[in-house]
Formats: structure tokens, C-alpha cells, sequence
């Protein structure tokens, strides 16, 4: 799989919290629309453009700049993204109340009704400040609402969301299929992107491992062998960054913030750090500079695939530290 991603580690992605600050604040007036990425760039000039590497043929130093610009507008997607959905379980319950729910669908109705080939479900959402994809996932649930009130299956509503044909209305149809595509936070194909990278991103940080010949187990292979909870990679030889002993690796293709690294690592790291010891995270587009701060207890962060690696030979009779039980 040929990715931007393979050079990742070649860049400096982490901010410090007055950068991530000032990026934050700005996004506080964007809507989660596909227009929403170009106002970021061209507010944030910087993340446009990083040096090419040292030493690189002109041909190689322009795909080099195109892959940090495509992996440095992601950083600033991944940090909007974050934002709008801390920003979206702020207000939605609101948009949940019955009388709301009835009002939005009333006002789709009528638009609709008077503009047939206008996009009224998009810019309904955007007049209300709700996400696209989930202002159509309200009213697709309220048009296949019963006589008597029933709600349609969960299986239904999302089989309908991700397959806009299958709905009955050809007005509603188009209008949930321009929701969908233009919301860049939520929605059955943001959903799909995002599992794409999360899988990209784990075969790289494999395809790495493999390159630099660690022998390690994955996570399909640690839950045959009866590991419940795992990270994404162990490693059967622990090996040394910058100084501290590794374990593990978890990979993240995401911008690591206050809020989603404080959930990860109630939730995930210091799980993974009783039962397997110290181990290293790396959140591909980045992270707060300020969150580094827990490598003398074990869980180190970088924004790519560290460099210089130190095997620690040693180790190696021990295999996996703590097999289970």
C-alpha cells in the first residue's frame, strides 16, 4: 500500500498548546462542510508547506512537499474534527427534542416542497450548526417514523444512510446523499475513511517494524493467544527510544489532544502498561508537546516512527512480559 504516510517521521507535527490554542480557536466558527478545510489553510499558510529533506533530488523534494502538505492538512483536519464533535456533544441532546425534531422536519418539508433540486437538508444543517450527516440521520429517522410513533430498526435507518437509493423519497434520497458527502466529521463515509487510515496507518507502523527486522505480534495474533485488551503491537525483543525501554506500540491516526489523550490513557495506555510495561504511542498527525510528559512512568509519544532504535538484546529469553492467565 503506497501511502503519504511512509513519510510521516520525517516531519515535526507536535504544537505547543498556545499553537493548538490559536488553531482551536479559529475552528469555533467553521461548520463541519467540506469548505471548512480550505478556510483552515488558508488561515494556517504554514501547514501548507515544510522544507523537503536535505540532500533530495528536485523530483524527490516535490513529492516530498506534496506528502507534508497532504499530511499537514490532516493534522488540521484531525484538530477540527476533534473540536467539532466536543462542540456537537455540547448541543446535541437540543437538537433530540421531539418539538426540535418536528420543526427541522417540517422546515425540510416545506423547503423541499417549493425547491426540489435545492440542497435544503445541507443548508438547513448549516443555519441550525449541526452536523450535516447527523441532521440527515434526524430526519430520515423521522420520515420512516410510524403512524403510531415507532422508530425504525437501527439496521434500516444506517443500511438507508449508507445506501441513500434504498429510501423511498428520490427528493429525500439526494438530499441525504449531499449531507453525507459534504460532512467531513460524521456520517457513514467519514466513518469508512476513517477506518481505512486507522488500517493504513497500523500496516505502516508493521511495514516499519519489518524494515528495521523487530520481531513482533500484532493484535489479530495476541487475541488468538488469548489477550483481551492489547495494544496494537508488542514486541517480542523490547527495544530503546531516545533513552526509555519499549515494549508495546499503539498506534493512533489522529491529533492527539488534552481530551482524547487523557481518555486513552485512562482507557487504553496505563491498561496496556500494568500488564506489558513501559511503551511508546504515536499519533501520526501529531500531538500537544505539553502531553509528553509521562516517559519516566513508562508511555512515551512521538508523531512518527522513531529513528533511533536501541535493541534491548537482553530482554529477548523473557518474550511478551505478563502472559495471560
Amino acid at each position: 500500500m503506497q501511502s503519504h504516510a511512509y513519510h510521516y517521521n520525517q516531519m515535526k507535527m507536535t504544537l505547543s498548546r498556545a499553537e493548538y490554542k490559536e488553531i482551536v480557536r479559529w475552528t469555533d466558527q467553521l461548520r463541519p462542510t467540506r469548505q471548512c478545510m480550505k478556510t483552515l489553510k488558508e488561515r494556517f499558510p504554514k501547514f501548507l508547506y515544510r522544507p523537503p529533506l536535505a540532500n533530495a533530488s528536485p523530483c524527490s523534494a516535490c513529492s516530498s512537499r506534496n506528502r507534508t502538505a497532504s499530511h499537514s492538512q490532516s493534522t488540521l483536519l484531525s484538530i477540527f474534527s476533534l473540536e467539532y464533535q466536543k462542540r456537537t456533544k455540547r448541543t446535541f441532546s437540543r437538537h433530540h427534542a421531539p418539538e426540535v425534531i418536528d420543526g427541522h422536519y417540517q422546515r425540510y418539508l416545506s423547503g423541499a416542497k417549493a425547491h426540489p433540486a435545492a440542497p435544503v437538508l445541507l443548508e438547513l444543517a448549516n443555519k441550525a450548526d449541526l452536523s450535516p450527516a447527523l441532521m440527515a440521520r434526524i430526519i430520515l429517522e423521522r420520515f420512516l417514523q410510524g403512524p403510531e410513533g415507532e422508530m425504525p430498526s437501527k439496521t434500516v435507518l444506517n443500511s438507508m444512510l449508507k445506501e441513500p437509493s434504498l429510501i423511498p423519497d428520490p427528493i429525500l434520497a439526494k438530499n441525504i446523499y449531499q449531507c453525507t458527502i459534504n460532512d467531513c466529521c460524521y456520517g457513514p463515509l467519514v466513518d469508512c475513511i476513517k477506518h481505512a487510515i486507522g488500517q493504513e496507518h497500523e500496516v505502516l507502523l508493521c511495514d516499519k517494524l519489518k524494515e528495521r527486522n523487530l520481531s513482533f505480534l500484532d493484535e489479530n495474533q495476541l487475541r488468538v493467544m488469548g489477550y483481551d485488551k492489547t495494544p496494537d503491537i508488542i514486541l517480542e525483543v523490547p527495544i530503546a527510544v531516545e533513552g526509555h525501554i519499549v515494549h508495546w506500540i499503539e498506534s493512533k491516526a489522529s491529533f492527539g489532544d488534552d481530551h482524547s489523550h487523557r481518555t486513552y490513557l485512562n482507557e487504553q495506555f496505563w491498561s496496556y502498561w500494568n500488564r506489558f510495561g513501559p511503551g511508546l504511542v504515536i499519533y501520526w498527525y501529531g500531538f500537544i508537546e505539553e502531553l509528553d510528559c509521562q516517559r519516566d512512568r513508562g508511555i512515551l509519544l512521538k508523531d512518527g516512527f522513531p529513528a533511533d532504535i536501541v535493541l534491548c538484546h537482553a530482554a529477548q529469553q523473557n518474550g511478551p512480559p505478563h502472559q495471560p492467565q
